[in-house]
């Protein structure tokens, strides 16, 4: 990432992970912070990243390589800080309401492009990417994608400065009077 900075390079991230593993073991080899140090890093870079979510992104793992100028998602995709059967275990201590945990998430394209979240849902081809990959990198070439070519154009003033007020307006709050 550094190096594609060093020479005024795009940076394009594929997020296709399920999550991280939320054991004692994966916390003692460095996990998380290794995702915290991805998106600090991310954050800072002064060239224009694209990140493209073309399966499941869930958790850490995919928010950490989710950092971006742009966000663009595949139509089967989906996109959130947790899996179904995590926030469900969490929220009804049981897997078993995982349907009712990915309603309340909003982790389909349609709907994170409609909060604002994804910048472009892109169509999949019959059956989904999967089936027809040398069509779908077609759909996903910057030659012919203006909105992933636009964003991928090096030399933007300050792309930090700009990625961390995209990011900053995400979200709705209100601040009361105490």
């Amino acid at each position: 990432m550094k190096m594609a900075a060093r020479f005024e390079l795009p940076l394009i991230t594929l997020i296709d992970t399920p999550g991280a593993y939320p054991g004692v073991g994966s916390e003692e080899r460095g996990q998380s912070e290794a995702i915290a140090r991805n998106l600090f890093e991310m954050s800072m870079l002064e060239t224009p990243i694209v990140s493209v979510v073309i399966g499941e992104g869930g958790s850490g793992g995919a928010l950490a390589i989710g950092v971006c100028d742009r966000l663009l998602m595949l139509q089967f995709g989906t996109y959130s800080v947790i899996s179904p059967e995590g926030c469900a275990s969490i929220l009804w201590k049981s897997a078993d309401k995982k349907d009712l945990a990915a309603d309340a998430l909003n982790l389909t394209a349609a709907r994170l492009l409609d909060l604002g979240l994804v910048d472009e849902v892109l169509a999949e081809p019959l059956g989904g990417a999967h089936r027809d990959p040398a069509e779908m990198s077609e759909r996903l070439a910057p030659g012919d994608r203006a909105p992933l070519a636009a964003a991928a154009r090096p030399g933007q003033a300050s792309a930090a400065r700009q990625r961390l007020a995209r990011i900053a307006a995400f979200g709705v709050y209100t601040e009361s009077q105490p």
